[in-house]
């Protein structure tokens, strides 16, 4: 072998303490594995429900898609530009200056990052209770009360499912302390399997398609309600919530930066392969879906009378499974879907503890957080406040609450990390740029324009889980001057 990857290795071990060792492989199965988590199988309900369309359905699935791509292929840019350790809180920061990095890491870690984990683990757990029924929300197994926040009452309780979700999340801490390639290992294997899981699920719907004919209501009210004005813009926006929250964690990969071999190639080819290959899969999988369930349902009856709108639970992939193999497919689907929520978190967990490290050899959190295991290389203080916070987040709500509070404040971000596309071609002309943004200025300005919509659509009609996002990231203003004041006087 060439010495050249051994002396880059080393001279990085020198100025980071993180080791070069994720190649473009890792990186796409880090991107596809941190976005397919329990959503895909999950929010087909509440978008069925709130769009009351097929046709609009589908067009929320697209342009979820169409908005990830285009994301994905700008960030390219700036994954190129700087592949370093914090990926996004560097953009940001380079771009806008110190305070925005900061209101990212910190958003990143009180809610975006942690609370999109928890929600993941907590859906382990749920799935998980499928076959051991013991794992329930119903199982509590300590209670201590409620008490009164912002007027509303608070259940002090712990139940079996939340205990697993926490478990669950401290294993996969654990796992990646022990080193880069042992964290890369586990989220090749679990991308695969659940990659292959959710190919199954879209074979299986070709092949019932072929034998059964579209429900006649389904066919019949397939543009139901679609106006083509602001009324239904603004619907398919609000809607919208349930896909980007599927197709999040896409940038998670740029956290990781000074990690990947040849990152000026490889992170912009894998957020364009990552992205596209799950987009399409998803695009995919709710077809299947709608060949195998009926899209309109009522909340009583079988798995066909409730149809995708009204699926026990929401489950709609397995009430699908449930109609194409019987009693045994309701396993088949709970099982892929732990291995996926198992794999999304372990990704997660992974990359989010290279971020909080960057802030804090930025001076920016404890100190602690930015050094790294002397044996194993990796951010081990940071992955382990990571899985604390995380772990008391999955007491704090139910999985649509966290959806809420968290996309708002990703997609807020998702826009000024673009916007620092502009800014920094003007500012830092000079800068190397190996790969440039596809599409630029269109694209990007297409993206900012229609985030920009769906933000104000959840503003208006969510607006309490809005502000209250919005609410997180304007407290960290007043924080970050606090960490300011306290690394000058360290």
């Amino acid at each position: 072998m060439s010495e050249t990857p051994i002396s880059a290795e080393a001279s990085n071990v020198r100025s980071t303490g993180l080791v070069t060792g994720l190649g473009l492989f890792d990186c796409t199965t880090l991107v596809m594995g941190s976005m397919i988590g329990s959503g895909v199988f999950i929010v087909a309900a509440d978008v069925s429900r709130q769009v009351r369309s097929p046709g609009l359905f589908f067009l929320c699935w697209v342009i979820s898609g169409l908005m990830t791509v285009i994301a994905a292929v700008s960030y390219g840019e700036l994954a190129g530009m700087m592949p370093r350790a914090g990926g996004q809180y560097i953009y940001l920061r380079e771009a806008f200056g110190p305070l925005y990095g900061f209101l990212y890491g910190w958003t990143l870690f009180l809610v975006i990052q942690t609370g999109t984990v928890a929600a993941v683990a907590v859906a382990f757990g749920k799935f998980l209770g499928v076959f051991v029924p013991w794992v329930s929300a119903e199982t509590i197994l300590l209670n201590l009360g409620t008490v009164p926040l912002f007027g509303h009452a608070v259940a002090l309780t712990v139940s079996s499912q939340q205990l697993i979700a926490i478990l669950v999340l401290f294993f996969l801490s654990m796992l990646n302390v022990f080193g880069l390639r042992v964290g890369a290992g586990v989220q090749n294997v679990f991308t695969v399997l659940k990659v292959g899981a959710l190919i199954g699920v879209i074979v299986l719907g070709i092949v019932w398609a072929s034998g059964h004919p579209v429900p006649v209501a389904s066919v019949q009210g397939f543009w139901q309600g679609a106006h083509w004005d602001l009324a239904t813009l603004t619907v398919v926006s609000v809607a919208l919530v349930g896909p980007l929250f599927s197709s999040d964690a896409w940038n998670n990969v740029t956290f990781t930066g000074s990690e990947v071999t040849n990152p000026r190639r490889n992170l912009p080819l894998s957020l364009f392969l990552g992205t596209t290959s799950v987009c399409t899969i998803y695009l995919l999988c709710n077809w299947a879906y709608y060949r195998v369930l009926p899209f309109f349902g009522t909340p009583h009856g079988g798995l066909m009378q409730q149809g995708i709108q009204y699926a026990a639970e929401d489950r709609v992939a397995i009430a699908v499974a449930q109609v194409m193999l019987g009693g045994r497919g309701a396993g088949l689907m709970a099982a892929a879907i732990m291995v996926s929520t198992f794999g999304c978190a372990n990704g997660m967990l992974l990359a989010g503890a290279r971020v909080y490290y960057a802030m804090a050899k930025d001076g920016l959190f404890f100190s602690s957080v930015g050094r790294v295991h002397s044996r194993y290389h990796t951010p081990a203080s940071s992955l382990m406040v990571q899985a604390v916070w995380a772990a008391i987040l999955t007491l704090t709500g139910s999985y649509n609450e966290l959806l809420d509070y968290v996309i708002f404040a990703v997609v807020l971000f998702y826009i000024l990390t673009i916007a620092g596309i502009f800014r920094l071609r003007r500012t830092q002309p000079d800068a190397p740029r190996p790969y440039r943004a596809w599409g630029y200025p269109v694209l990007p300005l297409l993206y900012i324009a229609f985030a920009s919509f769906v933000e104000l659509a959840l503003l208006t009609h969510k607006t309490g889980r809005s502000f209250a996002g919005l609410s997180i990231v304007a407290i960290g203003i007043p924080v970050y001057y606090f960490w300011r004041r306290a690394a000058a006087l360290r």
